[in-house]
């Protein structure tokens, strides 16, 4: 059977249990990139991205540079999600790494783990996203592609043998 992870609302040093007040869990710090994924905006993503943040991701063909670039990526993929909650972290000097787990099309499972390494400003300057399972991935990159049609260049996004003429 398996696991069911709830999130946690923060309160200084103590927790409580509730339903999805925060989307982290266990020993997630909140971050900007949790806050930006909780706003599902542009807006969060921009304030966590210094200007030359690099993002690399499974559903992406090719890496995608520039804050702003990435932070409509982020912000549109941030909307796809039904639910996400960040489960576990990890950090070494300027590195931190997210185990998370989301639902999305109405109740497909996705799992992965990001890395980001953050400057001495307190900014992300390197983003790397791994998704799992691969059908789901690739159905979640030819969608986030057809969301942001004519913002970002749409090679950057796998197409569905459908969307190929």
């Amino acid at each position: 059977m398996a696991k069911k992870y709830e999130a946690v609302e923060r309160k200084t040093t103590m927790t409580k249990k509730t339903t999805m007040t925060k989307n982290v869990a266990g020993n997630v710090d909140e971050q900007p990139w949790t806050d930006a994924f909780e706003k599902r905006s542009t807006d969060g993503f921009e304030a966590a991205l210094a200007p030359d943040v690099v993002l690399n991701a499974s559903v992406l063909v090719k890496p995608i540079v520039g804050r702003d670039l990435v932070k409509i990526c982020m912000g549109t993929a941030s909307t796809m999600y039904e639910h996400l909650v960040f489960l576990a972290q990890a950090k070494s000097a300027g590195r931190t790494w997210l185990e998370w787990k989301a639902r999305t099309f109405g109740g497909i499972e996705l799992a992965g783990v990001t890395v980001l390494e953050i400057n001495a400003a307190g900014k992300i300057t390197s983003i790397g996203i791994h998704h799992r399972p691969l059908e789901a991935l690739l159905k979640f990159s030819a969608e986030l592609g057809r969301r942001t049609e004519g913002k970002i260049d749409a090679s950057h996004f796998y197409r569905l043998p459908e969307q190929i003429l």
